[in-house]
């Protein structure tokens, strides 16, 4: 294992006769870590506040909640299912940024949600690790390019990133929104 550098922050890697190994394990590890995470950062949210958007644009907690277990169980489980097969099956369409309103994320139920999210995270983690000694390499041709299965797992985990950090947007904009007529400037840039 060697350290090395990506947007200016150090990571660990694999390198086996000189090839950089992607380290699935670590990446699945942390979609299970992540699952409890992002229930941490919604804890203690009030049910108002759960549908509180800092402006008409942004989504509130319940919808990216929502928003996580609607991609985990029709997005990225099944379409790296569909790339690792390799049958040439299509992958189902989704519409993530319309399902926001179409399935009316924001006037459903926090804890059914929060559940849900969970529980969904929980069979897409028994799954991968179920999964074996995997071609990484396995190649989709998708509308906006080739994916490969690494492609999808990466970008799963990158996707809970994204979202976290929207969580802690949320909290920061929330509090702000509170702190009346006083500026949070001391705290430093955001």
């Amino acid at each position: 294992m060697r350290k090395a550098w990506r947007d200016g922050k150090e990571f660990a890697i694999l390198e086996v006769l000189g090839v950089i190994m992607m380290n699935p394990s670590y990446l699945i590890d942390q979609l299970g870590e992540n699952a409890g995470r992002i229930a941490a950062l919604v804890k203690g949210v009030s049910p108002e506040d759960m549908r509180w958007k800092p402006d008409p644009s942004s989504w509130s907690f319940l919808e990216v909640i929502n928003h996580l277990w609607d991609e985990e169980r029709e997005d990225f489980r099944v379409r790296l299912g569909i790339t690792l097969d390799g049958a040439g099956q299509e992958w189902p369409p989704i519409d993530p940024e319309g399902w926001v309103t179409s399935r009316r994320y924001n006037a459903r139920d926090f804890d059914l949600s929060l559940a849900g999210f969970l529980s969904e995270r929980e069979v897409s983690l028994l799954w991968l690790r179920s999964l074996g000694d995997v071609n990484w390499d396995a190649e989709y041709e998708a509308s906006f390019g080739v994916m490969r299965a690494g492609d999808l797992l990466a970008s799963w985990l990158s996707h809970d990133y994204l979202h976290t950090r929207q969580i802690v947007e949320l909290h920061r904009a929330r509090g702000l929104a509170r702190s009346g007529i006083y500026l949070a400037k001391y705290a430093g840039d955001w």
